[in-house]
Formats: C-alpha cells, sequence, structure tokens
C-alpha cells in the first residue's frame, strides 16, 4: 500500500492518513456488503481478492523465520472470516435473487468453482464441500488452536523466568537498557500472540459451521423460491440452486482451508532458523543414512509382484540420489587425512585448542549468593535486590563523581543456601547470611528490651543483631531496634563496601568516560590538560588518592582547572592531590560538618607534632616511628575517635598539610573512620573547636 502511494508520488503527510485509513475502510466494506447488494462483476472481484489473499497469509506464513514476524495474524483471521462471511451473504442474495436465471447468474467464479471443479455433479461437489469442512473443522482448526492454547500457557510461566534472565543480563552488563526493554516487550507480545491466536481460531471454526448451515438454507431456500415464486420444476431447481450453492460453499471454503493451514503453520513453528522450506529440508534431509535406508524399502517395495514397480524403483532412485549428494557434500567439506598415524585415530575428534574465549574476564564488581537467596533477585517474586542495586549504582555516581563498573550477581551453589558476598576483581571484600522472609533488628545501643530470634552480627557495621520473624518487626521497633529487611542488608553492606574501595573502582577506561563526559560541556580543559599536561595515567591517580579518603569527585571542573594550573610545576601524584584538596576544602568540610555548625577536630600534641616532623624530614616513604611511640598513638586516636562517634560527630584530626597524607595512611589501617584534613583545607568562614587531643603516651 505504501509502495502503491510513494509511486503516486503523494507527500508523507498524505500517505500517513491513507495507511491509517486502510483498515477501517476495509472493515466499513466488508460489514457493508452484508446489506448492501453487489453487483455480479465485483461479487467476482471480491471472490478472488480472497482467494489471492489467502495464498498470500500461507506465502508469508512459510517465509516466516518465527511467530511474532507476523504478529499481526490474529487479526487477518478475523478480517479473512469476516471477508468471507460477508461474501456468502451478498452470493446468497444473488443466487436467491438470480440462480433462476442460469448458472452464470451469480457471477463467473461461482459458476466455475460449480462446473469446472466438481464436473457440475451435485453429490460430488456436496461430498467434497463435506470433506473439506471437516478436514478444517475437525483437524486443522483444532489442531492449531490447541497448539495456540498450549503455546500461550506455556509463554505465561516461563515469563518470570526470562524477565529474571534479562534482568540478569542488564545487570551483568550484557546488554543495554533498551535492549532489555525491547525484550520484555518481545515476551510480553509472544504472550499476548499465542494467546490471540488462540481465540482467532474459534473464528475460523464458527466460519466452518457457518459455511454448513448457509449452504443448508441456500439449498432449502432455493428449491422454495424456484418452485414457489418461479414455476420450475423440482428437479430443474434442485439442480440449478444446489450447484450454485455449492459452488458458492466452495469458493469460500477453500480459501478458508487455506487460512487454517497457514495458522498451523504459524503456531506450530519453532526455532528462528530461517524459513520453514529451509528448516524442513535442513533437517528432514540432512541425515544420509536415513535416506539411504528409506531408499533401500521403497525399493524393495517395488520388486514385489503386482506392485507398481516403475513409482516406487523412482522414488527409490530419487531418495539414492539425495544420498549421495549428501555424501558428496559430506566427503568435500571433510579435509583429506593425514598420510601418517593410525586410521582408527581418524574417527576419534579431536579437542579444540584452547582460544581467548577460554579466558573468561573478572568481573570488576559482583555478588554471589546462595540458591535461597534467588528470590531476593527475582522480580516475579517481590525481589527488589536488583532494583536496588541499579539504584545503588546509579546514587553512587551522583554522590561520588563516576560511573562505576555493572555489578554481576550470581548464584553461586558452593555457597551455603542463605550466604552472599560481594567481592572486588574476583576478591571477597564482604559477606554475611541473610533469611529472605525475616528481618534483621539491629541494636544500635537504644534498645530497651532484648528480642527472641537468631543472633547475629550486622554484617555492615558490626552491631550485634537478631533475625526475627515478620510478625516480631513493630514488636522490636518498639524496643529500641532498627529492623531492616535481608534486601536492605545486602544493598548497605554494598554501598558501604564500593565508597570503601572507590579508588579501585575508577579504572582506566571509567577515568576515560569520565574526561570524556566532562569534555562535552568544557572541552577546551580536557584537550590543555590530556595529554598535553598530565597523562590519563596521572589524572587517574590524583582521582583515586582522592576516593580513597573518601572524597568526591564530582566537582571534576575545580579538580581539572588545579590540576591544569600545577601540572606545568611538578608531576608528583601526591602534590597534585594535596592542591586539589585545597581546592575542594570547602566541600570536604561540608560533607563532614553540614551547615555553619562548628568544626571539632582532634589535634595533635605539639611535641607529638615535632616527632613527626622529625620522622618525615627524610621523606614521607622512608619514615619511621619506635613501636611503642606508634601503638600508643594508635591506642589514643582510636579511643578518642570512639568517643567521637558515639556521640554522633565525625572523628576528624586536624594536621599540619606537610604530614597530612602521611598520617593519613599511617591512621587509617587502626582506625577506618577517622578523616584527616590539613589545616589548608579549612575555609576561613569556618570555627574550629577541638575536642581531643592526641599525645606521645596514652595519658596525655
Amino acid at each position: 500500500m505504501n509502495h502503491w502511494l510513494s509511486r503516486l508520488s503523494l507527500p508523507p503527510g498524505l500517505r500517513d492518513p491513507f495507511a491509517r485509513l486502510a483498515a477501517p475502510v476495509l472493515i466499513i466494506m466488508v460489514l457493508a456488503m452484508m446489506v448492501l447488494p453487489l453487483p455480479v462483476f465485483l461479487l467476482d472481484v471480491f471472490f478472488t481478492f480472497n482467494i489471492a489473499l489467502s495464498l498470500m497469509v500461507i506465502l508469508v506464513a512459510l517465509y516466516l523465520s518465527r511467530p511474532l514476524d507476523f504478529s499481526a495474524f490474529p487479526t487477518v483471521l478475523l478480517v479473512t472470516t469476516l471477508l468471507r462471511l460477508s461474501l456468502n451473504v451478498a452470493s446468497t442474495r444473488i443466487v436467491l435473487l438470480h440462480g433462476h436465471e442460469g448458472g452464470d447468474a451469480a457471477g463467473k467464479v461461482i459458476e466455475a468453482f460449480g462446473h469446472f471443479i466438481v464436473g457440475g455433479n451435485t453429490a460430488v461437489g456436496l461430498v467434497v464441500f463435506v470433506i473439506l469442512t471437516i478436514i478444517n473443522f475437525v483437524v486443522i482448526t483444532k489442531g492449531a488452536g490447541r497448539i495456540a492454547e498450549v503455546s500461550a500457557r506455556f509463554t505465561l510461566d516461563a515469563m518470570p523466568g526470562k524477565q529474571m534472565a534479562i534482568d540478569a543480563d542488564l545487570n551483568a552488563g550484557l546488554i543495554n537498557e533498551a535492549e532489555a526493554k525491547r525484550r520484555r516487550r518481545e515476551i510480553a507480545q509472544e504472550a499476548e500472540f499465542f494467546g490471540s491466536m488462540d481465540g482467532a481460531s474459534k473464528f475460523v471454526r464458527g466460519d466452518a459451521v457457518a459455511g454448513i448451515l448457509i449452504m443448508l438454507i441456500n439449498v432449502v431456500g432455493g428449491l422454495f423460491i424456484g418452485v414457489v415464486q418461479h414455476d420450475l420444476a423440482l428437479g430443474e431447481a434442485a439442480r440449478t440452486y444446489t450447484l450454485l450453492t455449492i459452488g458458492d460453499g466452495l469458493v469460500a471454503q477453500i480459501p478458508a482451508l487455506i487460512i487454517s493451514v497457514a495458522a498451523g503453520l504459524v503456531v506450530a513453528r519453532v526455532g528462528d532458523e530461517g524459513d520453514l522450506g529451509s528448516q524442513v529440508f535442513r533437517q528432514l534431509f540432512a541425515n544420509r543414512q536415513v535416506l539411504m535406508i528409506a531408499a533401500a524399502i521403497v525399493g524393495l517395495l517395488g520388486l514385489i509382484p503386482g506392485m507398481p514397480n516403475g513409482v516406487f524403483l523412482l522414488l527409490a532412485s530419487t531418495l539414492g540420489g539425495v544420498a549421495w549428494w549428501q555424501g558428496q557434500r559430506a566427503a568435500s567439506g571433510r579435509e583429506d587425512p593425514p598420510t601418517g598415524g593410525v586410521s582408527a585415530a581418524l574417527d576419534t575428534p579431536e579437542p579444540l585448542d584452547a582460544t581467548w574465549q577460554d579466558v573468561a574476564p573478572v568481573d570488576v564488581l559482583g555478588v554471589d549468593v546462595g540458591f535461597r537467596l534467588i528470590p531476593l533477585v527475582d522480580l516475579q517474586q517481590d525481589g527488589e535486590l536488583l532494583r536496588r542495586i541499579r539504584g545503588l549504582r546509579k546514587r553512587f555516581a551522583q554522590e561520588v563523581g563516576f560511573l562505576c563498573a555493572p555489578i554481576h550477581i550470581r548464584d553461586n551453589l558452593d555457597f551455603p543456601p542463605n550466604r552472599y558476598a560481594i567481592l572486588l576483581k574476583g576478591v571477597e571484600l564482604g559477606a554475611g547470611e541473610v533469611y529472605p522472609g525475616q528481618y534483621l533488628a539491629i541494636d544500635g545501643g537504644a534498645v530497651t528490651q532484648a528480642v527472641a530470634g537468631r543472633h547475629t552480627t550486622d554484617p555492615t557495621f558490626g552491631l550485634p543483631a537478631v533475625w526475627i520473624d515478620a510478625t516480631r518487626r513493630e514488636e522490636a521497633q518498639a524496643r529500641g531496634y532498627t529492623v531492616v529487611d535481608p534486601g536492605t542488608v545486602v544493598t548497605t553492606h554494598l554501598d558501604q563496601l564500593m565508597k570503601r574501595h572507590a579508588g579501585e573502582l575508577l579504572g582506566r577506561q571509567e577515568t576515560q568516560a569520565l574526561l570524556d563526559h566532562v569534555g562535552q560541556d568544557a572541552p577546551k580543559l580536557i584537550e590543555e590538560l590530556v595529554p598535553k599536561l598530565l597523562p590519563l595515567s596521572s589524572v587517574q591517580r590524583v582521582l583515586q588518592n582522592l576516593l580513597d579518603e573518601e572524597v568526591a569527585i564530582r566537582d571534576m571542573r575545580t579538580i581539572l582547572d588545579v590540576l591544569a594550573e600545577y601540572a606545568p610545576l611538578t608531576q608528583e601524584a601526591m602534590v597534585l592531590t594535596a592542591k586539589v584538596r585545597e581546592a575542594l576544602g570547602r566541600a570536604i568540610v561540608q560533607a563532614l560538618f553540614p551547615g555553619p555548625a562548628e568544626v571539632e577536630v582532634l589535634t595533635l600534641d605539639p611535641a607529638l607534632e615535632g616527632l613527626f616532623h622529625q620522622a618525615l624530614a627524610q621523606g614521607a616513604e622512608q619514615a619511621v616511628l619506635e613501636p611503642g611511640l606508634a601503638e600508643a598513638v594508635l591506642t589514643r586516636t582510636a579511643a578518642l575517635a570512639r568517643v567521637q562517634e558515639a556521640q554522633g560527630r565525625p572523628a576528624v584530626l586536624l594536621a599540619p598539610a606537610a604530614s597530612r597524607w602521611w598520617l593519613a595512611r599511617f591512621l587509617r589501617r587502626a582506625v577506618p573512620t577517622l578523616r584527616v584534613v590539613a589545616n589548608t583545607e579549612i575555609p576561613d568562614s569556618r570555627l574550629i573547636r577541638v575536642v581531643g587531643v592526641i599525645g606521645a603516651a596514652a595519658e596525655s
């Protein structure tokens, strides 16, 4: 239709209305044929169109690769059924009104089907019509409807597993959001298609029943009209009207049979390996041994006296020739065997050599779960873990400043059923156990009375906790517990580990993607900095240094401006990191102490600060402290940090700029929650209050 319109050189604005009006106009015309009388010529045209349409439908069905490629087929079934019924009504009107005038009174098509196809024999025509109707009604339509019904049921049952597989591929980064939407839409269309085919097959079965009833009514009505109104003899009226009625029935029933066969081919289609003809030929004639055995059996039957020997031997020769041809094709595609070696070894397939496909890449970030935790990643079972992890990755990008690699979720049969593990580049960072259907009640220090349950430890913060049944949730909350579901336990644990190891998540690829993203708004800045002033590896190292101390890199403009300013003076990553931290000082302090609140810090005793200065005189890499002094400093720092955290305030150590990086690295392992900031990073507008002093001895 659109091709025909394009040949008329119509503009696109006019083609679209024509395309939109095609279906309504066709339906109105079909319905109008039931009411309005049609000229004989138009009746012949529509009968011919019906036959051509049925042939087009079955050819489309034969060349389909998969059923969804003909998703409009249920609608086509309905329209063609309405068209046949309308033609039956229109032809009945003409047969009963003008049948007494002769065999061509109802049109040339009906006359041809009544005379030439059945030889003008009323009995033969009646038998042929009944046989075609039975084949259509009992065999083809019933079988196609059953296949569609079962396919629809199996498709609906398989939808949860298919959607879970799509979500798993999406979270694993194997497909993007657009591909996931396309697959989900395809699954839904598949279920709708087979369900619609199950219902549409009822149209065809009803059409077959209607054809029989219409034929009986036409025969009785024709006899009555011919004898009573037109004074025809009973035999002449029976011969004339019955023959026209049978021709009318055949001209409608044959296209109906073709459409029913097309419906059976569509719903019985399995796989998407090309069209039906190629698939059948490839699977039916691919086995040379089958062809040879069939040729031998048919040939033996052809040698039996009294059998049609010529037909059987001809068919046996044909099957043998096809078998020989298949053998020649197989021989031409096979490599010549080596001259040396044992011939028996040729029958043993050689093991495939290793390829790069055997080298599986290590996931940057992954979560392995035991089999009882699979419902947590199944959206059809109200599992929210996949959705929460996607939201966590998005929130991480917004808070930290870059998009990390996709988080891969896998079931691990070697795990205990309730265990999960968080892996970074194949190495386990953290693990825990969660129990679907239960809640984790965490004791944050405000619990008034214990609650009964399975005692454990919160995997994220190490606090005492209890796994409780869902019925005890409100009771635990009333007693001061913080109650969370299993999905929240896993995502909170994953969130903390991602932020703690953000520097390791920022690889070369992520750094380049981040610079490309910034370059969309500031292309000149990127062109000036990388690689003219700094290589990509140096920029990555600076960003990793910031992330290692949980400093967000959202303000990439400021970071890149500072790097562009100081890169001509030094290429040392730690020096550049210090300059960037000074520029980000306001953001660093704001993240620790929101609003205009005082900056509560721990400081170093002047004597201890002097000792650190002497140790750093030889350089940060060579700085060494006396073991007793180091232990006393770590003990004192940990004690003060616990006091700050118990009061709900962050533990922050204010240090000289020259020793800030060394102190942060020195104290990180003993007090991972401690933040070390340089005095040059505190904005002039913020007030500082010292809440503790770290000396050279624990009693300081």
